[in-house]
């Protein structure tokens, strides 16, 4: 075979994840390596711990990257806190609370599933049901932001629930970091983890986590060793801790974080409120050229996520056909459904730098023109104007 330089194509991405990364954060992660104990990067280190805590919103010392994408987030959340013969309440209103259950499952422990519609959010009151039939229940696990759906949870009111039972909180934050309100601290989450490829827009690969002082405890506290070495925060935090004393654990990903510092920095100087406000005016304007189109959310607007919109595909049009000709034609790439809701609906993103008025116009007239064309029954050429009015007032 005659192997050459790979170059990809340029590619507006408003799907699920990943989302657009600015050239800022491309040219970061372009820079010199240097080592991972070398004492400029070990600065470095403080300072993306910092901003982590900021937009996380938590003064926890135990918050860092896990070097590994979101998914190893979540599985250093379990391996951390669930032991074999532990009760673990896991909410699923989609296809990401199904990985929890695996996640406790492989850790020796029971799921007792709380099961809400794909599109809804998770209901207190069946969270609580479950509690007080299972007593002798330690830990609550949800997701936020369901990825898979675009529904958004009451993570305040399950914590506070996980907590008046005597258990702690999990919580999945992939989608919402930086795309929607998430407060560690006021909302007393115990254990987190989200992605870099979501809403901070940088490039996939890294899983921050956050831990409060009550699940550090039960690290500290367990019958048996944590079963993952790679993931045992006891090990890491050695690595992760204050100080120009770091305990080698392993070699971190040097470029993987000059890029999230640099997108953490991005955040931090737009503002996290502004940041959020910015999600949410770019949703209305999306929505309203989408509704105007004909098109629906299969999520209710009170629990809508603004970075990710699931919208019902049109009766008799070809799913994979649609977003075949979006990725070959214009360049633009949206998501399929998940799971239950396959064929059934396409997941369209706008997170991160992905949230921006050129690509709420380019996605909104390249639906149009594809649609139009294969005759599908949408009201064509009403879905810009919508969307510009939108725009105009805020």
């Amino acid at each position: 075979m005659d192997f050459r330089a790979f170059h990809p194509p340029l590619r507006t991405l408003m799907g699920p994840g990943p989302s657009d990364v600015p050239h800022r954060i491309l040219e970061a992660l372009g820079r010199p390596t240097i080592g991972h104990l070398d004492p400029a990067f070990v600065d470095l280190m403080d300072e993306v711990k910092t901003l982590l805590q900021y937009v996380m919103q938590t003064q926890n010392e135990l918050t860092m990257p896990i070097s590994a994408p979101g998914s190893a987030g979540m599985e250093a959340c379990f391996v951390n806190l669930v032991e074999p013969g532990d009760k673990v309440i896991v909410c699923q209103n989609g296809v990401f609370g199904g990985r929890m259950k695996e996640n406790v499952e492989r850790c020796g422990a029971e799921a007792i599933m709380v099961q809400d519609a794909w599109g809804s959010a998770v209901d207190p009151q069946k969270l609580e049901d479950a509690l007080i039939a299972n007593p002798e229940a330690t830990t609550v696990a949800f997701v936020h932001a369901e990825t898979s759906t675009g529904a958004q949870s009451d993570a305040q009111v399950l914590v506070e629930l996980a907590h008046r039972h005597n258990c702690l909180a999990i919580v999945d934050a992939v989608t919402s970091l930086a795309g929607s309100p998430l407060k560690v601290d006021e909302w007393e989450i115990d254990a987190i983890y989200s992605g870099t490829q979501k809403c901070l827009s940088c490039v996939p690969g890294i899983s921050p986590v956050s831990f409060s002082e009550r699940a550090q405890h039960r690290i500290r506290n367990r019958r048996r060793k944590v079963q993952s070495w790679f993931l045992d925060m006891n090990l890491i935090m050695g690595y992760w801790g204050q100080g120009a004393k770091r305990a080698y654990h392993h070699t971190a990903p040097v470029n993987a974080i000059y890029a999230l510092h640099e997108a953490l920095l991005m955040v931090h100087e737009e503002g996290l409120e502004n940041a959020w406000e910015r999600h949410r005016r770019n949703h209305d304007a999306l929505r309203a050229g989408l509704e105007a189109m004909g098109l629906g959310f299969i999520v209710d607007e009170a629990h809508r996520l603004p970075q990710l919109n699931a919208v019902s595909i049109p009766a008799g049009v070809d799913d994979a056909a649609v977003r075949t000709r979006l990725l070959r034609e214009h360049h633009l790439e949206i998501g399929a459904g998940l799971g239950d809701l396959a064929g059934k609906v396409w997941r369209i993103g706008l997170m991160g730098y992905s949230s921006r008025i050129e690509n709420i116009t380019a996605c909104l007239g390249a639906l149009d023109a594809v649609l139009t064309d294969m005759g599908a029954p949408i009201n064509h050429g009403v879905a810009l104007p919508a969307a510009e009015k939108v725009l105009a007032a805020a």
